[in-house]
């Protein structure tokens, strides 16, 4: 089955999920003609409200109930988080109906005429390269957007009246697993690290899953040289005749890859004589903040841009003007000689190890939920810097044994509550542990949905615990 090739009129279609990704497509699909109706887990008053506007349009939406698949459907289109192995999936199998994921449905939706896609997974850090990726791109004259996981839907992108010259497209896990179509121009695997192994099943699988992202790509295959695993899948993707590998790396760089040379962002890739020449493209300094993973993260969309034509001077004035999202690394506050970060996105043990990577010394504040990491190895490799630890959340036991472990010397603060002040405690605490000219980190290595909503709003804690600090100590 195609995508603009398809009758849609009178399809019978089942979006599987409400929500960011759900709610365009079953717009999208009733807008070509099909018969959609959406399934939902949840019956709570956003999903209500988000059923009654769909209903509107002539959309059946049956709530509480997604679990089951619709009788005579001829398509599934299901929102990225919806497990493999749900019972929904399991009866399409067996009746022969196939599954696209919003992804899929977008790239299958693109016109004659459609804008190519650089497009970017990893574990971390695939928000913050690709918005670099769409500065370095606007910076270069180009129409473009961040899209996909990102938060802005691809469907809108693709179907919409905006036309434009290049996407830069964030891709997450769950969204490749989905996307068997998708034939980028170039794309990135930023590094690869256990997460979400409860929805994949193993490392393998999630390893597969993120290596789609290759499959059928024209120009180039940008992979991590720090990370051989990235480079593995590269060398297992069909790409097309042409295609090349290039890496990036946070040291003196090889022929095909890009890399750093005295403070300079350098190209030996998309030069001639790669061999003999390196092309500068911007200063360590022009990339705020010049931790070493957000350089490395630089260096990806450089690579990306570069593939697709874009000359050293747009990727410089790109990287100048892009400031990451909040909670990645945002400095907050200086409090008595002491500095505040908040990383609340780091919400696995890669991440807060390449967080942790950035300062010394620190106080590190972690815990939460720990979706079944292991922290032995990111406490190994960080003990040298930390002043002292507080630990907050649901599974900080993890944490303060992997710590009795492998750091015995370093003080804890076992913080055992929830509620609203909890922040407020551990930042206190931190502070008193710190000492001037130390950092305390905020980068808890877990996620937040036990004591918060959403790592913007631990975040946003966190913020707010320091500044109320910082007002009693002015």
């Amino acid at each position: 089955m195609g995508g603009r090739e398809v009758n849609w009129h009178g399809k019978r279609v089942t979006v599987a999920g409400l929500g960011v990704s759900g709610v365009p497509a079953a717009r999208v699909l009733r807008g070509l003609g099909a018969e959609v109706t959406v399934v939902n887990d949840g019956d709570d008053e956003r999903a209500r409200a988000q059923a009654a506007e769909l209903e509107k349009l002539g959309i059946t939406v049956r709530l509480g109930d997604g679990e089951t698949l619709p009788e005579a459907t001829e398509l599934v289109v299901t929102a990225p988080g919806w497990r493999p192995d749900k019972p929904l999936f399991t009866a399409a199998a067996a009746a022969g109906v196939e599954i696209w994921g919003d992804v899929e449905l977008a790239w299958r939706l693109r016109g004659p005429d459609a804008a190519p896609w650089l497009a970017v997974t990893g574990t971390n850090g695939k928000t913050t390269t690709v918005r670099m990726l769409a500065s370095i791109l606007t910076a270069a004259g180009l129409r473009t957007a961040a899209v996909g996981n990102i938060g802005v839907s691809l469907l809108d992108a693709v179907t919409g009246e905006e036309t434009y010259d290049v996407l830069a497209v964030e891709l997450s896990s769950y969204q490749l697993h989905w996307a068997p179509s998708l034939r980028a121009h170039s794309a990135a695997v930023l590094n690869l690290a256990p997460d979400h192994l409860d929805w994949h099943g193993s490392m393998e699988a999630y390893a597969t899953d993120k290596g789609r992202i290759y499959e059928g790509n024209t120009v180039a295959c940008v992979y991590n040289a720090a990370d051989p695993a990235t480079e593995e899948l590269v060398r297992a993707a069909d790409v097309e005749e042409g295609c090349r590998a290039i890496g990036f790396a946070l040291g003196t760089p090889g022929p095909s890859q890009l890399g750093v040379v005295d403070g300079i962002l350098v190209d030996r890739a998309f030069v001639e004589n790669r061999r003999e020449r390196a092309q500068e493209l911007a200063q360590v300094s022009d990339v705020q903040p010049p931790a070493p993973h957000n350089i490395a993260n630089a260096l990806a969309a450089a690579a990306l841009a570069r593939a697709f034509g874009v000359g050293p001077a747009a990727v410089r004035d790109g990287l100048r003007s892009f400031r990451p999202d909040p909670h990645r690394i945002e400095l907050v506050a200086e409090v008595a000689g002491i500095t505040y970060v908040d990383d609340s996105k780091a919400t696995n043990t890669h991440a807060a190890e390449a967080s942790l990577a950035a300062y010394d010394p620190i106080v590190w504040i972690a815990g939460g939920l720990a979706k079944g990491a292991a922290f032995d190895e990111l406490v190994t490799a960080s003990a040298k810097r930390l002043r002292g630890v507080v630990l907050i959340g649901a599974d900080r036991a993890l944490i303060g044994e992997a710590l009795a472990r492998h750091a015995p010397e370093v003080p804890v603060v076992d913080l055992d509550r929830t509620d609203t002040g909890a922040m407020s405690a551990a930042v206190r605490e931190a502070a008193r542990l710190a000492q001037p000219g130390d950092t305390v980190l905020m980068a808890p290595a877990c996620a937040s949905m036990d004591m918060f909503a959403n790592y913007n709003k631990r975040g946003e804690a966190f913020a707010d615990a320091v500044h109320a600090l910082a007002a009693e100590r002015a």
